[in-house]
């Protein structure tokens, strides 16, 4: 036990640590400017400067760990008089604008000359001035205020990982800029303003219209964007949000945000916001009360199915609706109409890669928490970029690499690209051939105890590749000798899982060679999740084959567990999966269909069949909160909550359960859930519900997962899986791989003059949502078209060019965009844009053993566009 003593009082502890963090412990302040949350400690502002006893000098308390016995004092008069030289020197140079600066009220600068003094200035020389810079659409930077505190840059490096804005100059004419120079080259994160500790960097969305005297109430919720399910806090005035803010002592992310998170709530406030249920008639749809819309459904559904059956009804959920919203629409389907086709788009990649992966090694496991990566030693990447589709997961990731250990990343590395030693891009389509040898190797060289018959079997049988192969796909053997020989060294690795894993075919095999990888090298496996509550999807019920809690619907048919608990007959037999609804409502056999917050016109692929398979049901009911693709085409039309005006809980990729908190009230829209009970209601359900708690409270009753569950526990660890309840047993056994004993085959190439066209998950956009999004549109308000510049010099086209982009399927408009890290022959254009989204212009089959999406119709040509 370390014992010091500080201004007369006795600390004890039994680590090491600062002066700084032991006077924190028993509330002595000690001020600082340069110190801040999970970065290490600077020491360059000098104002934390405290006497020790037997030392000459003062000391910086942020930097010297304390020893036993040592004596410290914090507020003599000569510790006083150096803080007030210290803010002295500081504002020599700093404007005097306290007035219209936006940090006022919050900036510790303003504090501190407040409570030491320096009121007056003594030097004569004029101030350092330099010119505001208004370039970035989301950011102001004004550095006559920065007071090299450093904070923002550290955060850049130590915390985001992003490298992209340093200290240039040097002595009094020292500022911070991005190495771009001009405009961020950067991924808008924010996380610099939450670090500034003056008003050199602010935001550009709150510019003098924000003081924090002006916030009535916060509200501390969850992102709604991405499958990490940050935790954040909602500024509100008057029903608005004004801002939000990281909270660094809570949640999962430790204070850090993304760009969606932190600047991409304002779509919540966007003018084309629905207001009003809508019904068709006379072909339009016009505005009508809700107990209209209400009882019109109502009266189609029980119309229809006494027509043609349960079967033929159909839901699609929602991975950006809370649990309770999509266990109200499988209610709805599923025991009030009596169909089992209800699906989601999970089914695109998300449910069949989860599920196959439990099929191997059981339930839950990909259950593995985020703030875990960082303690790996090495992690390996596979099917996508995490820094772009899980941000914060992918900052997890970058950690274990500025901790000395090991990144590999198979395909395109993109936000990794400074992580890795060696690029394991390849030619497209090449990935299970990449994978292939990399596991034989590490199977081969790997001492590991094998617990798996069937995968051992399925190993033994397996192809490998020789190095010629490779080679020709764009491979060097340094790159896979080195990524083999550094995997077998890992003791503690992480393996992460894309969804281009399934999407561009190979599927059953690349999640086979990924999950007998992790296998060999005893890690943990976290599959990528682009929705906030995908997971939630599952575990709720939104599966033709599953009910809530992952009970599959064959069990129910013999055990009649929720016919017993709650009274609730399960229909008999499988349901039919999104595609197959697809499919159905195209041939006839599919009348009416509910969707829910999902929009499949615009993210199923060939847009066509699926727009008309829409246009040819009976009764089309949607819930939204903008008129979408899909919206546009139904007989009635819900307007939903958006996520700031919802109470509930989602289910994040960790299947950690955290609670949604409403921060507006909508004037608009009704949360899902109760739309939902309310047609159940008029449907004949007895059971009624009160508020969201009532409906998780049915939830907790009747899944054995949540069982025991309280809608109040949801905090901390309390939502951590498996949540105290009781997961299924016995689901794993064999399964299917496609083509395991053949040889990998090379993969075809593009005409000349074509090329082969592929997704890009934006950084910036999260789906179509974010096009209703202000401040993500003004950083990228346009389609991009990212192609590797030889590529793009051998079709005879320059960068920021506007080109035509036409397949079988349809055209899209974009700009180009060169990007070396894109394989030669391949392009990427994101799903986000209306009219020029990648999945409009593409087809889709069936994957066999998955039952998930395969991109196909890939094979594009490029030519710029004329000019108007």
């Amino acid at each position: 036990m370390i014992k010091i003593t500080i201004d007369g009082i006795e600390v004890q502890t039994d680590r090491e640590i600062t002066i700084l963090e032991a006077a924190k412990q028993v509330g002595i302040e000690i001020p600082t400017l340069c110190t801040f949350k999970n970065l290490s400690p600077s020491g360059s502002c000098r104002m934390c400067l405290v006497e020790i006893e037997r030392l000459s000098r003062p000391q910086t308390a942020c930097t010297v760990k304390i020893t036993d016995g040592m004596v410290v004092r914090t507020n003599s008069e000569a510790i006083m008089r150096a803080r007030k030289a210290v803010l002295e020197f500081l504002l020599i140079n700093h404007p005097l604008d306290c007035p219209v600066c936006d940090k006022a009220g919050e900036c510790i600068l303003q504090d501190l000359s407040a409570k030491y003094g320096a009121a007056a200035g003594r030097f004569k020389e004029g101030k350092r001035t330099n010119p505001v810079s208004f370039e970035d659409p989301v950011i102001v930077r004004d550095m006559q205020r920065c007071i090299l505190c450093t904070r923002c840059v550290r955060t850049c490096d130590d915390l985001q990982g992003a490298f992209a804005i340093s200290v240039i100059n040097r002595g009094s004419h020292s500022l911070i800029e991005p190495f771009s120079g001009g405009r961020f080259d950067c991924e808008y994160c924010g996380n610099c303003l939450s670090a500034c500790p003056v008003g050199a960097i602010t935001s550009k969305l709150h510019r003098h219209t924000y003081r924090p005297w002006y916030i009535e109430r916060q509200v501390e919720t969850i992102c709604g964007h991405c499958g990490v399910g940050c935790t954040l806090t909602l500024q509100m005035r008057e029903n608005t949000i004004i801002r939000v803010i990281p909270d660094f002592e809570k949640g999962l992310n430790s204070g850090m945000l993304c760009v969606m998170g932190r600047f991409g709530y304002d779509y919540t406030e966007h003018e084309e916001r629905l207001r009003s249920p809508l019904i068709r008639k006379d072909g339009e749809l016009v505005p009508v009360s809700w107990e209209e819309a209400v009882e019109f459904t109502a009266w189609r559904l029980k119309e229809l199915v006494k027509k043609y059956g349960g079967g033929a009804v159909a839901g699609i959920a929602s991975g950006r609706c809370t649990n309770e919203d999509n266990y109200m629409l499988q209610k709805l389907i599923r025991y009030v109409l009596g169909s089992n086709n209800i699906d989601s788009a999970a089914r695109l990649f998300y449910r069949p890669a989860v599920s196959y992966l439990e099929r191997m090694f059981g339930q839950g496991i990909t259950a593995n928490l985020i703030p875990g990566i960082a303690n790996s030693d090495g992690v390996f990447v596979a099917g996508g970029d995490p820094t772009t589709i899980n941000p914060v997961l992918g900052i997890a990731v970058r950690s274990v690499w500025k901790k000395g250990g090991k990144v590999f990343v198979v395909g395109k590395s993109g936000g990794l690209r400074s992580n890795i030693k060696h690029e394991l891009n390849h030619a497209e389509g090449a990935g299970a051939l990449v994978l292939t040898w990399i596991l034989a190797k590490v199977y081969e060289k790997k001492n590991f105890i094998s617990e798996n018959s069937i995968i051992d079997k399925k190993l033994s049988a397996l192809k490998v590749p020789d190095m010629d192969m490779l080679v020709r796909v764009g491979v060097s053997p340094e790159a896979l000798q080195y990524t083999a020989d550094e995997l077998v060294r890992l003791k503690n690795p992480v393996v992460i899982i894309g969804p281009e894993t399934v999407l561009y075919g190979n599927g059953s095999k690349n999640l086979f060679l990924l999950g007998a990888l992790n296998y060999v090298l005893n890690g943990r496996l976290f599959v990528l999740m682009d929705e906030p509550n995908t997971q939630g999807c599952l575990d709720m019920g939104c599966s033709p084959g599953v009910l809530v809690g992952g009970r599959p619907v064959e069990l129910e048919t013999f055990g009649h567990k929720m016919e017993n608990t709650a009274g609730m007959k399960t229909p008999e037999g499988t349901g039919l999966n999104l595609f197959e609804m697809i499919n159905g409502a195209n041939s006839g056999s599919i009348k009416a269909m509910f969707v829910m917050g999902e929009n499949p016109v615009f993210n199923i692929p060939d847009k066509k069949k699926v727009e008309s398979a829409l246009q040819k049901l009976e009764f089309l009911a949607v819930s939204d909160i903008f008129l979408t693709e899909t919206a546009s085409l139904a007989d009635v039309v819900f307007p939903a909550s958006a996520w700031s005006e919802k109470d509930g809980t989602y289910t994040n990729l960790e299947r950690r359960l955290q609670r949604l908190r409403k921060g507006t009230m909508s004037s608009r829209g009704r949360a899902d859930w109760k739309i939902l009970a309310d047609i159940c209601k008029a449907l004949g359900m007895k059971e009624s519900y009160t508020d969201v708690k009532s409906v998780w409270d049915e939830i907790s009753r009747i899944s054995s997962v949540h069982s025991g569950v309280r809608y109040e526990s949801l905090i901390g660890r309390g939502g951590i899986w498996p949540y105290g309840g009781e997961p299924l047993r016995g689901i794993e056994g064999d399964f299917e791989v496609e083509g395991l004993e053949d040889m990998p085959e090379l993969p075809g190439f593009a005409q000349s003059g074509r090329v082969i066209l592929k997704e890009d998950k934006s950084l910036i956009h999260s789906s179509s949502l974010s096009r209703y999004s202000p401040a993500l549109m003004g950083v990228a308000s346009e389609p991009l078209l990212m192609i590797n510049p030889v590529t793009a010099q051998s079709l005879g086209l320059s960068d920021n060019e506007r080109v035509v982009i036409t397949s079988d399927k349809g055209t899209a408009v974009a700009i180009l965009r060169a990007d070396r890290g894109m394989p030669e022959g391949v392009a990427a254009l994101s799903n986000t844009f209306k009219d020029n989204g990648f999945r409009s212009i593409v087809g889709y089959t069936i994957d066999p053993t998955l039952k998930s999406l395969n991109i196909t119709d890939r094979v594009v040509t490029i030519e710029r566009a004329k000019q108007l």
